[in-house]
């Protein structure tokens, strides 16, 4: 007999989401209550109806105390303890659904190795899968628990009718009635009793396996990682892609700069040196020579320019030394006083590129707009993230709308999964803050 395919042993599901194994055993009665998956199927309800009590009267605790206790600020701690422990609840059911599927869900969380745990419960209370299994854990007791528990009762119930005779025979003559009233006369007539509790046996399987089918659909829901989040995921890895892409095309051109354009003005500035000493050994060339000398500054301003804008592409001591030596670089040649305080060890390129060219957009904005007396620039790492702030004494109003300068900084940072605020009322201070995970 040919083996039937995948899509007929556990069922088609449209959408082409993956198929309820459990379900699709159904389609086969008498294969499914010779199997082990009746059993699976209590065992998977009976534990999730004792892990969902559970779940419950802590989460009535917490969420209760957190209400009550709101005035006194801990309440707060205590709402943000009840959904964080969401995650390794969520965590445990998708462990706990290998029971009735085989097919695993997915962990929906981006990974945070090597983060604080400040940073941790940050990050998970802005991810919406947190707040999904947060609503997967408050269904856990009253509905899949209850519901689970029922069956388990009738199961229960089943047993003891077809046990009935032999409770009748050694246990308890004379005194089970099955009727209110009217005692068993003997183990012939309880036979009776234990066809209905093989019925009952019957349906509690099938009750059981519709059952842990529909909380196998609901973890899928609520557990795994959504279609939407996959699509935001690969759009993120392709943003990620075209700025590497853009990154290494920068470092490219500033290297073509350095090795090439610059090093033939820096020849030309030798060689128009060169020619100028030699016409002022010829009598009479005093004009010729003059137009040498004046070509010869031009070479240098240009050649000075080309510097400048090589380190603005990408500065060499960036790569060499680190953020804190390149911001105080930047801050040695600004036109406005600039104080720097920034402790920071060496952070992930990713990272350090970020972060200098935030301050340097945020340093060109103070010179040409702000009118202000001074600058600072100030920024930690903390809990596994880097925090920078440029505030500035300038009359404000910067709107991070009205240009392309900040608009690509918040790209930029995003991509790395951190903010940018920008705080300029009119009249002034500006204060410019990114945060950005050091994971890079």
């Amino acid at each position: 007999m040919p083996r039937p395919a995948p899509s007929e042993q556990f069922g088609d599901a449209p959408g082409g989401e993956p198929p309820v194994a459990v379900w699709g055993m159904l389609r086969r009665p008498a294969r499914f209550l010779r199997s082990w998956w009746p059993w699976r199927c209590w065992a998977y309800l009976g534990s999730g109806a004792v892990l969902g009590y559970a779940v419950l009267m802590v989460l009535a605790a917490l969420v209760g105390l957190g209400i009550l206790l709101s005035v006194a600020g801990i309440g707060l701690v205590l709402l943000l303890a009840a959904v964080s422990g969401a995650v390794p609840l969520g965590r445990l059911e998708r462990g706990r659904l290998r029971w009735v599927e085989p097919l695993p869900v997915a962990d929906p969380h981006t990974s945070l190795a090597g983060a604080g745990v400040a940073a941790r419960v940050r990050t998970r209370m802005r991810e919406r899968a947190t707040w999904r299994e947060f609503g997967y854990a408050a269904l856990l007791g009253p509905v899949f628990g209850a519901a689970g528990f029922g069956v388990l009762t009738l199961l229960a119930f089943s047993a003891i009718l077809v046990a009935t005779p032999v409770i009748v025979w050694a246990i308890a003559p004379d005194t089970v009635m099955l009727i209110p009233g009217r005692p068993v006369a003997g183990p012939l007539e309880a036979l009776a009793a234990t066809a209905v509790g093989l019925a009952g046996l019957t349906v509690s399987a099938y009750a059981g396996a519709l059952l842990a089918g529909a909380q196998v659909k609901t973890a899928r829901l609520l557990l795994g990682p959504r279609e939407e989040d996959g699509r935001v995921l690969e759009l993120t890895r392709s943003r990620v892609r075209l700025v590497d892409a853009f990154e290494a095309e920068r470092r490219r051109i500033e290297r073509d700069l350095h090795d090439g354009a610059q090093q033939q003005l820096v020849a030309l500035s030798m060689t128009l040196g060169l020619a100028e000493l030699e016409l002022r050994k010829v009598p009479g060339s005093a004009g010729a020579a003059a137009l040498v000398s004046r070509g010869r500054g031009e070479a240098k301003r240009a050649l000075e320019q080309l510097r400048d804008l090589v380190r603005g592409i990408h500065p060499q001591v960036l790569t060499d030394h680190g953020l804190a030596a390149a911001v105080a670089e930047v801050a040695l040649r600004h036109p406005v006083p600039v104080s720097v305080d920034l402790p920071v060890p060496r952070l992930p390129e990713p990272v350090e590129i970020t972060a200098y060219f935030t301050v340097t957009e945020a340093l060109a904005n103070a010179a040409k707009h702000s009118g202000a007396s001074r600058v600072g620039v100030a920024g930690r790492v903390e809990d596994g993230r880097l925090t920078l702030t440029i505030s500035d004494d300038g009359r404000g109003g910067a709107d991070p709308g009205a240009g392309a300068g900040l608009a690509g900084l918040a790209d930029r940072v995003a991509m790395l999964q951190g903010r940018l605020m920008v705080s300029s009322p009119v009249g002034g201070p500006t204060e410019l803050r990114v945060e950005v995970p050091c994971s890079g």
